[in-house]
């Protein structure tokens, strides 16, 4: 009786081999399920849509699609102007994004990091525009920036300020969405700093007070120094971000009036979505996600480069 429990025993055991197998191969059968999903999600779509950008293919005609070449590249590097104007307006909204929000967040953490009454409550007011929906914001600024009937126009009456066309306008719609842009992730950068200035050490202030530094210079030579890696990861986040923004300039303006506001996020969205050209769409994706990767690299140097300053 007792043998035959062993030997049932036995049976449902796995086998030695595989056992032994797995031992030898743990770190590459442990971490496999993770990165197969990962290749299926993310590098496969990566793949196919550079695979489509050589294609000529359109969702309004019912032909298998055609390759190309270099064609749909060179279509948009030396005929499409509306790819250049919109390259220039994404430029124009990242750098405007990235300098506003940089220096609104660094000022409001070194506000936030010193002890004052009430500065639990203010700081948790100020991260409720982080967390509500970018949709819903826009179309409450859409409100706020109606000439006849929004509030910001109203508020310029009060001080004799003729009224702005804001988001309505050709020559003031891209820095309309700027602003509001700037309203809502500005607490992300304030965030981030906050981290940072938590972290500083406090053997150089005690030594810059001992030297008589003033704030100005204990901030000039000391903490923004120190905090420069911090702001870069900052500055990688945001600048990702403020590239590919889409739902806020989609509510509002949907890249208009005419192509006014039209980023390249926007204009790749247009060109598949309404136009039905996939294939030159894909092609814009991949000149778009190079664009993202060359920001990236650009500011993960110079995070290292401050870091290895710093060290």
């Amino acid at each position: 009786m007792q043998a035959e429990r062993s030997l049932a025993s036995d049976r449902k055991r796995p086998s030695s081999g595989l056992v032994d197998f797995l031992d030898r191969h743990a770190r590459w059968v442990l971490p496999a399920p993770a990165a197969i999903a990962i290749v299926l999600l993310c590098v496969f779509p990566v793949a196919y849509t550079l695979y489509m950008s050589f294609h000529d293919w359109s969702g309004s005609r019912l032909l298998a699609p055609q390759f190309v070449g270099l064609k749909n590249y060179l279509d948009i590097f030396l005929t499409d102007d509306r790819f250049h104007e919109s390259l220039v307006r994404t430029a124009i909204f990242t750098t405007g994004a990235l300098a506003l929000q940089l220096v609104l967040g660094l000022a409001l953490s070194l506000l936030f990091n010193r002890e004052f009454f009430g500065r639990g409550l203010l700081r948790t007011l100020y991260l409720l525009p982080f967390v509500a929906t970018p949709a819903a914001i826009a179309l409450i600024w859409m409100m706020m920036y109606s000439p006849p009937v929004g509030v910001l126009n109203y508020l310029l009456s009060l001080i004799g300020v003729s009224g702005q066309e804001w988001a309505y306008g050709q020559s003031q719609a891209l820095w309309a969405l700027l602003i509001v842009d700037t309203w809502e992730y500005t607490p992300v950068i304030m965030l981030i700093c906050l981290a940072g200035l938590a972290a500083l050490p406090s053997d150089p202030y005690e030594s810059a007070q001992i030297d008589g530094a003033n704030s100005w210079q204990q901030f000039w030579y000391i903490t923004l120094p120190l905090l420069r890696p911090t702001i870069a990861v900052a500055a990688l986040f945001r600048a990702i971000d403020a590239i590919k923004t889409f739902d806020i300039i989609y509510v509002m303006t949907q890249g208009g009036p005419g192509y006014a506001s039209e980023t390249l996020n926007i204009y790749v969205f247009f060109s598949a979505f309404q136009y039905l050209r996939f294939g030159y769409s894909s092609a814009l994706l991949v000149i778009f996600f190079t664009i993202i990767l060359a920001v990236c690299l650009v500011i993960i140097k110079l995070r290292r480069e401050a870091q290895t300053a710093n060290e």
